[in-house]
């Protein structure tokens, strides 16, 4: 094997373990941070040995599943926006330019509104994600002439029309309901008490794309490259943006509607990793874990005692830094 050949291995491998790292130290940090502030020996005790009593319930019952959750929903986002730019060959797709996060948000905050339980919530999440999808692909195709800027477009149209259903709740729901639902909406962490079925999902998501890998990187290269390659896109195509919904929903039925993940990490992960899908997926999950994580962390102890939304940091975080993107590759 050349030396060339060789490095080409060695970064990506550096660069997951990178990655992994800063994913373990936002966990550590989320468990560490707060108003009952403790050190890493301290929450390991908590965790596994005979640690203080108060310290205990707050790290294992309220950080734990907290980190976890916004963990999960970071990584689910950014697979998603990672599969949804390959399969368009467009790098402003994510699961909200697409619609699909408006559609999710629409299904949950209709069983919040009839007043149903915890699980028809997720019901309802999965229901809106996977209409608003059909929607979209279906409006998309028209007569035929099915394109990537075609089906953008719909999306577009689609979100604009679920964000005025969501609008419309907010204006019919008791007052009692309203500020709650407003801080769902732009992305809550406080509630994500049952992180263990979001991470369960991302694990086998992320099990269930990675076959795909080679596939998906013949498909970046067009169309009519992949089927001389006997790669069969259109059913491709359905199944990894299937996959991508159930992400979508699973996030946003755990945090609520939390932008810019899907849209920035992947980018930010394909300027070290190059464009190699079976890299850049598990590495996207791993950075849009941690910086979700981090941003929650802020959130809950910038102006503690008051928590801000997640959602509200993730946009301020990743405003600048696509920005930045732009001005450094301006094509």
């Amino acid at each position: 094997m050349s030396s060339s050949s060789s490095a080409r291995f060695v970064r990506p491998a550096v660069a997951l373990a990178a990655l992994a790292l800063a994913a373990l130290a936002a966990l550590a940090w989320a468990l560490c941070a707060g108003s009952l502030a403790t050190t890493p020996a301290g929450v390991f005790a908590a965790l596994f040995g005979n640690g203080e009593g108060m310290l205990v319930g707050v790290v294992r019952e309220l950080r734990l599943p907290r980190a976890l959750a916004c963990f999960a929903c970071g990584g689910l986002l950014a697979l998603a926006g990672t599969l949804m730019q390959v399969l368009l060959r467009n790098p402003l797709a994510d699961p909200y330019i697409l619609g699909i996060s408006g559609g999710a948000a629409v299904g949950a905050l209709g069983a919040v509104t009839l007043g149903l339980a915890s699980p028809w919530m997720d019901a309802g999440a999965l229901g809106g994600a996977l209409a608003a999808m059909l929607a979209v692909f279906g409006l998309a195709h028209g007569d035929g002439s099915w394109t990537q800027t075609r089906l953008l477009l719909t999306g577009v149209i689609v979100a604009a029309g679920c964000g005025a259903v969501v609008t419309l709740m907010l204006a019919l729901a008791p007052a009692a309901q309203v500020q709650s639902m407003l801080f769902w909406l732009m992305g809550d962490a406080s509630g994500a008490s049952r992180p263990w079925p979001a991470l369960a999902v991302l694990g086998a998501g992320l099990a269930a794309a990675l076959p795909f890998g080679r596939d998906l990187n013949v498909l970046a290269h067009g169309q009519l490259n992949a089927l001389a390659l006997g790669v069969d896109a259109r059913r491709l195509r359905r199944g990894l943006y299937l996959l991508a919904s159930v992400f979508t929903a699973a996030a946003v039925t755990l945090i609520g509607a939390v932008g810019f993940i899907g849209l920035v990490v992947p980018h930010l992960v394909r300027l070290v990793l190059g464009n190699d899908q079976r890299l850049l997926m598990p590495a996207a999950v791993l950075a849009g874990g941690a910086l979700l994580t981090v941003a929650d962390t802020l959130a809950r102890t910038v102006l503690a005692p008051q928590q801000l939304p997640v959602g509200v940091l993730t946009v301020l975080l990743g405003v600048p830094v696509f920005l930045f993107l732009l001005a450094r590759h301006s094509r």
